[in-house]
């Protein structure tokens, strides 16, 4: 294990900004925020069972930590680094050369308000509760890390990347981000998606009108006589088109599985037709032409 020094939280050396700067070892208590101070940057430190309920922080960056069963209920970040490249303190910039991961274990984030656009970066969660934390349009998810983590609650707009982008893994030290043992039966979720992430490793809700299946591309070309038989050739583009989109990315992202829903196969198409070819595409085997 590392071993940290005394806990300091030190103004930041840029005198353009009000940021303290956290290093050290802090541990059992309330987190000490000076009052006025509206930014937080740590900078390899390792904070254990520190409580952060209902702190505000305007800016909370961490570059190469660690939180140990800490808790950050009811806490609200307007900018949240939670893997920054860099320490941004005092023109020590990040080196380039590698990228420190943060990471978070046995942590409680419960109705802890996350900004939109938060910025996950290089961080690792393992045993974290995410209870009605407002993930929302969390796009900046690549680099980062789910291990045996429960969510519950509303999950909308966010990817889980089973890998991290190509220009980031050789500063990463991985080719892979570790996506395992995650509990999702307890969140509401919409407008997501996972990844290069086997479908099967997470556990997964009761999702109403939602499939998980396999052969993505087989089935698509099992139900294009279907589609072709329709008599309204915009029906038939919508069709063709949507199938196409989702063929193409389940191969590129999840070995030809999808979890597939009948919106997902044209959100234009009439009812009746969007059901017809949801109804094919779960069952086909072969053939689903109309008689």
């Amino acid at each position: 294990m590392d071993t940290f020094e005394r806990f300091t939280l030190e103004p930041s050396q840029e005198a353009w900004r009000s940021a303290r700067v956290a290093r050290g070892e802090l541990c059992d208590q309330p987190f000490p925020l000076p009052a006025g101070v509206s930014d937080v940057i740590f900078d390899r430190a390792r904070l254990v069972n520190v409580d952060f309920t209902g702190t505000r922080l305007p800016h909370f960056i961490a570059h190469g930590s660690e939180f140990d069963g800490c808790d950050f209920s009811r806490a609200a970040f307007e900018n949240l680094l939670m893997g920054s490249t860099r320490t941004g303190i005092g023109g020590q910039e990040w080196d380039g050369a590698t990228w420190p991961q943060t990471v978070f274990r046995d942590c409680v984030f419960r109705r802890t308000r996350f900004p939109a656009f938060t910025f996950f970066g290089n961080v690792r969660f393992e045993r974290c509760i995410f209870d009605r934390p407002g993930l929302r349009r969390q796009t900046a998810t690549a680099e980062a890390e789910f291990v045996d983590c429960v969510f519950a609650g509303p999950v909308r707009s966010i990817n889980f990347w089973g890998r991290p982008a190509d220009g980031d893994r050789v500063v990463l030290g991985r080719d892979h981000n570790d996506f395992t043992g995650n509990d999702f039966t307890a969140a509401e979720l919409d407008d997501f998606s996972f990844r290069h992430i086997d479908l099967r490793a997470p556990r997964l809700p009761g999702l109403p009108g939602y499939a998980l299946l396999d052969r993505i591309a087989d089935r698509v070309n099992s139900v294009l006589p279907l589609v072709g038989s329709w008599p309204e050739d915009k029906h038939r583009q919508v069709a063709r088109s949507a199938l196409e989109f989702l063929g193409d990315t389940a191969h590129e992202w999840n070995d030809d599985q999808a979890l597939v829903s009948p919106a997902m196969l044209g959100r234009k198409l009439p009812p009746a037709l969007r059901e017809e070819l949801f109804d094919a595409f779960r069952r086909t085997s072969g053939d689903t032409s109309r008689g």
